[in-house]
């Protein structure tokens, strides 16, 4: 309620938040990065919630262990801040749990999706509201996929785009219903934030909203594939970083999609189109590994349209959350994070209840002291790697203090309490007439 405060003193009346940080913390306050859109007012749109709204979970369902595995877009973590690279962090988080919920920056690796066969595919904004008790996930069997394209000037790019498609409708069994070319298209402009994470700008995005408007009663989730605009040296800067340089492309995509599932509560996902031919057979050489997939691919969507053929149903109806097949807060044992990433994931877990492990070796440009929180006791884990994340999730798991499996164990401190003898004295008022 408090950051809620602050930021509406801070921005306009036709702004609405989608997008929560705090980059750091110091001692006069917080430096918070706020993503929005503008302009809503002026359509016939019915308002949306606020992303601050919270609704606390009435209980913990202990029936399944289900984990939440977040890596911010955008902000430059060492795993899982390139082309999917935190995908085997996914799969192993996910053997240590009975459904892994995570979002797109983690497994999307271009042609490449390796998310586990438990895990659930949501995008960021939605799993801001799953923990916040403002939504819940429905597994689904698969979705009706609209996929909506640049009408890119270069007409291989859109072969490119098209060929993704049909490739997994033959191989992956996709239900695409619709491709629609966008002409003139939506722009995304990446940028970075004076923390140096990667945000951007979307204009005209309200070209993209009417072809969803159109269509809306034949789809159940939305692939987009457009061109980024950055400068293009950016593209062989990058590859040539080592993995120093943050990643330009996916701050934007955040942008757009928190965008689309805010307003038409339907998973969806971004994937960039190349903007020439000269930077398609730009050679990067061998590449960081981290950066391979996208050295590899020329669509980059296979990945986009994997993880929205099963992307769970988003359900806000407070009925409907309370069906048996809808997870909700609820439902969610615990979170992992990179350690320092302070946002509406974190901050709902620490209102929830809920279980928060910070990887300390997943190193990143947010800047804060998740431990001067205040946690209640044992609901948060301070961790080196994701490998000692996985073995405190299954001691979670199994009821174990994960305190309990280490050496020496703390003695137990033992408060001595002296109580006085007292007397209790009953006073009887009467009322005289």
């Amino acid at each position: 309620m408090h950051l809620q405060k602050a930021c509406e003193r801070n921005i306009g009346s036709d702004v609405v938040p989608t997008r929560f940080a705090v980059a750091s913390t110091t001692a006069s306050g917080y430096h918070c990065e706020l993503g929005s859109i503008s302009g809503l007012s002026e359509s016939a749109r019915a308002p949306i919630d606020s992303i601050f709204e919270f609704h606390r979970r009435p209980t913990e369902n202990t029936q399944q262990f289900n984990v939440v595995l977040v890596v911010p877009t955008g902000i430059g973590a060492e795993i899982g801040g390139h082309a999917g690279d935190a995908a085997p962090v996914a799969r192993l988080l996910g053997a240590a749990c009975d459904t892994l919920i995570t979002h797109p920056n983690a497994v999307n690796a271009s042609d490449l999706n390796e998310i586990p066969e438990n895990g659930l595919y949501v995008e960021g904004s939605v799993l801001c509201r799953l923990l916040m008790g403002t939504a819940g996930l429905q597994p689904v069997r698969a979705n009706r996929i609209l996929v909506v394209i640049d009408a890119h000037e270069d007409e291989m790019f859109v072969n490119l785009a098209i060929n993704a498609v049909n490739a997994a409708r033959a191989a992956l069994g996709l239900d695409c219903t619709q491709i629609v070319q966008l002409d003139p298209s939506i722009k995304l402009i990446a940028e970075y934030s004076a923390s140096g994470s990667a945000v951007g700008r979307v204009e005209s995005v309200e070209r993209l909203f009417d072809v969803l408007d159109a269509y809306r009663h034949q789809y159940d989730a939305v692939a987009i594939s457009s061109v980024i605009s950055l400068p293009s040296n950016f593209h062989m800067d990058y590859f040539r970083s080592d993995g120093k340089m943050i990643n330009p492309w996916g701050g934007v995509e955040a942008m757009l999609t928190h965008a689309v599932s805010t307003l038409y509560n339907v998973p969806s996902a971004h994937s960039p189109m190349l903007e020439n031919s000269d930077i398609a057979n730009a050679d990067p050489g061998i590449v960081d590994p981290r950066m391979a997939a996208e050295a590899v691919s020329n669509a980059y969507l296979h990945c986009v349209l994997k993880g929205l053929h099963r992307s769970p149903k988003i359900v806000t109806d407070p009925i409907g959350m309370w069906h048996h097949s809808v997870l909700t807060a609820a439902d969610i044992s615990c979170l992992v994070i990179p350690d320092g990433c302070l946002g509406l994931p974190t901050l709902a877990a620490l209102e929830q209840g809920i279980k928060v492990i910070a990887v300390r070796e997943n190193r990143n440009l947010m800047r804060n002291d998740l431990s001067s929180l205040p946690w209640a006791t044992g609901q948060f884990y301070s961790v080196d790697n994701y490998w000692e994340a996985a073995g405190v999730l299954t001691a979670l798991k199994a009821g174990v203090s994960p305190s309990a499996v280490r050496r020496p164990i703390n003695e137990i401190e033992v408060e001595k309490k002296s109580s006085e003898p007292h007397t209790d004295a009953v006073r009887t008022v009467g009322a005289h007439s």
